[in-house]
């Protein structure tokens, strides 16, 4: 498997292997997205830079998350991580149809430069975790999963939450107390602390994650910048942390330790 080990959507596949001992079956190659993909890896995703896909040997390169997470799930059903009665995955994929907005919101809330419009994204998440805890409410059999266990639809978002600690230290944000966010909570808590989805830590998603909170992504440079937060070396384990006033002045290579 080709992926960058802060990706969300990596995670993602990373969690499922977990929950079903196959982690010690795949060979993972990290890639750095702060340089060009070299000509294989362009050859396996036909000319993107998707990430993560996993090259089967014998077989065409499987690209996209949710694409890989059936496959595996189909490969391996012992254990299953998915609902086994077809009801009951509907269900569960009633809430993984909203992660798409979800995630959107979050990344354009990171990512905003203007901040007179704070509140505007603020507004927008809150109605998504809204919809999601009514979801919950109306739907879900369990009383802090969706169902009775980590599953599905945990997979699914348990990676979004974990990037969303860049939210809480950029944005300063997070729920508000109250009966129509006390569910989502409850789940949101469980799934940050599922043993089989600890693979990054908030420290690493909010220095790896600072020139999203500048307003540019995907290894892009801020002005006056020469190293992307996402580069490899210097490894984040040994950078201070950025500065968590996103809409101040920007810090230097120097001030987030990689010159």
């Amino acid at each position: 498997m080709y992926h960058i080990p802060v990706c969300p959507f990596s995670q993602r596949v990373e969690i499922l292997l977990s929950l079903k001992g196959l982690s010690d079956q795949v060979v993972f190659h990290t890639v750095d997205i702060t340089k060009p993909r070299p000509e294989f890896l362009l050859e396996l995703t036909k000319g993107t830079t998707a990430l993560p896909v996993i090259d089967v040997p014998g077989k065409t390169a499987i690209k996209e998350s949710m694409v890989i997470l059936q496959m595996i799930e189909d490969m391996f059903p012992d254990p299953p991580v998915a609902r086994l009665d077809p009801h009951e995955h509907a269900l569960e994929s009633l809430l993984v149809e909203q992660e798409e907005a979800f995630t959107g919101a979050g990344y354009m809330m990171v990512m905003n430069q203007d901040a007179g419009k704070r509140g505007e994204f603020r507004d927008r998440i809150l109605g998504l975790y809204r919809g999601m805890n009514d979801i919950l409410l109306d739907y879900a059999p369990g009383d802090t999963y969706f169902f009775d266990r980590f599953g599905w639809s945990e997979v699914v978002f348990t990676p979004m939450f974990m990037r969303f600690w860049f939210l809480e230290y950029y944005e300063g944000f997070d729920l508000p107390d109250g009966a129509e966010y006390a569910r989502v909570r409850r789940w949101r808590e469980a799934c940050l602390a599922e043993p089989h989805a600890q693979q990054v830590t908030p420290e690493q998603i909010n220095k790896l994650y600072y020139d999203y909170a500048r307003g540019k992504g995907n290894g892009a440079l801020p002005d006056g910048r020469s190293v992307s937060s996402f580069t490899l070396e210097p490894d984040w384990p040994g950078r201070p942390m950025p500065p968590a006033d996103k809409y101040g002045p920007g810090a230097t290579d120097a001030e987030l330790g990689l010159a």
